[in-house]
């Protein structure tokens, strides 16, 4: 087994999104520091607060500017953190006088803290474009299989009947809501850090709120009412809408490995019979989009408690919580994307056995029907005598192979419109308009 999932050439395939881990990658989060250093240059030199000479060689400089990683690397395990040495080389790249000017009242962390939000608003935007077209995708399904009879379930035990189309529909609702969390989470969360040592910008005097609020404009974020070193809540937030992703992904996994067992065999994730091969049984095709969805959720949960720990940060400026979200947050996009990636493969390719769905509604041999029979006679007989009388009915049913309503009938006279009762496809309630919200709420 690797020692790390996204860096084995085995599980990477599996656990790994390749757009996802550029966004996070070292190069790229470089990129977006130097972005930050060379935004800051930018509008200090046009309100004053550096020569805008010196501004204007900064910005004319970074662009070209080639990191040495060897001494990058050096200079984090000397301080802990990438910027100290990222400024020295930027200062030695942008060179004379201009170079003093390169960092200008600004801290380690709003470097890094602007950069990340920069790479989660690239990462955001991607998951978003993916997650509407999971949407549109399911939509389609549920309501191309609005009308296809199968098992509703409860308890893992057969229950009433329902349609395929409703249970794609009970996924899709929490999707929706995903995406409108998201478009809530994003004015809090995508914010620019720019505080100086402790949060007060004093190296910038009177000028600070001017550079902060000309910097976040500049960088397309939004201004926060203060500093946030040590208030970690929306990345937490954040963190938590990435879980709750995943977790209903997941939900739909789940669904889709129990439809897809052999005794049941009412989905397969995809035509393709290469897919879950076994090394040894030529019969199976294992469901292994869905569990890779399972286990990627089931990690994600497990990371988010990291991402609240990381809250308890101490004083103006922490010491541990920072780097506990370096080792969590870029690690949860992956799999959320990984997740998000395989959940619109099966939205696409998900095989529908729905003469199967009939079969199994079938071999129930009316037992679903327990309900609206029951209801149907306490009209005449009763609420109590009615079920007692039903469940006994469904007792002989059960052991004796027969019909439920068969067997109703001999143990009463009361006149029922027994052909109408005795058809599951009668007993559906209002999931046709339940799957019409759902669909309608899926466009944008």
């Amino acid at each position: 087994m690797s020692n790390f999932a996204l860096n084995s050439l085995l599980l990477n395939p599996l656990f790994g999104d390749e757009t996802m881990q550029r966004i996070f990658s070292d190069a790229h989060f470089l990129t977006q520091m130097v972005q930050m250093e060379r935004a800051l240059a930018q509008v200090q030199g046009t309100l004053g607060v550096i020569p805008a000479e010196a501004a204007a060689a900064i910005n004319s400089a970074l662009p070209a500017f080639v990191p040495d990683w060897p001494q990058l690397q050096a200079g984090i395990e000397r301080a802990g953190v990438p910027v100290p040495e990222l400024v020295r080389q930027l200062r030695q790249h942008v060179g004379g006088e201009a170079a003093t000017y390169v960092h200008w009242g600004a801290t380690t962390q709003d470097v890094m803290d602007t950069a990340v939000i920069l790479q989660i608003r690239q990462a955001l935007t991607e998951l978003e474009n993916v997650l509407q077209q999971t949407i549109t995708q399911l939509a389609a399904l549920a309501d191309r299989q609005r009308h296809t009879l199968m098992v509703g379930r409860t308890h893992s035990q057969q229950a009433l009947p329902i349609t395929f189309g409703y249970k794609v529909a009970c996924w899709l609702a929490p999707l929706l809501r995903h995406r409108q969390r998201l478009q809530e989470l994003k004015p809090r969360l995508l914010v620019l850090q720019f505080g100086g040592a402790v949060g007060t910008l004093a190296a910038l005097g009177e000028r600070g709120t001017a550079v902060q609020q000309a910097l976040a404009a500049s960088l397309g974020l939004q201004v926060p009412p203060i500093p946030w070193h040590t208030q970690r809540d929306n990345l937490a937030e954040c963190a938590g809408w990435l879980a709750l992703l995943c977790g209903s992904l997941a939900k739909m996994a789940q669904d889709i490995i129990l439809l897809a067992q052999s005794e049941v065999g009412e989905l397969r994730e995809t035509a393709d019979a290469a897919r879950g091969g076994s090394s040894t049984m030529p019969q199976k095709s294992n469901p292994i989009i869905s569990e890779g969805i399972i286990a990627l959720a089931r990690a994600n949960a497990s990371l988010l408690a990291a991402m609240h720990q990381a809250q308890i940060q101490e004083h103006e400026r922490g010491t541990h919580g920072w780097q506990l979200e370096w080792l969590t947050l870029p690690t949860m996009f992956v799999y959320t994307a990984a997740a998000l990636r395989k959940s619109h493969f099966l939205s696409h390719h998900l095989v529908v056995d729905e003469d199967k769905m009939r079969q199994n509604v079938a071999a129930s041999n009316g037992l679903m029907l327990a309900e609206p029979i029951s209801l149907a006679l306490s009209q005449q007989l009763g609420r109590d005598a009615a079920k007692a009388l039903v469940k006994e009915a469904c007792q002989a049913a059960a052991a004796q192979n027969r019909h439920l309503v068969e067997v109703v009938r001999e143990k009463t006279s009361v006149s029922l419109d027994w052909e109408k009762i005795g058809s599951e496809a009668n007993y559906l309630g209002v999931v046709q308009a339940f799957i019409d919200r759902i669909v309608e709420g899926s466009v944008v």
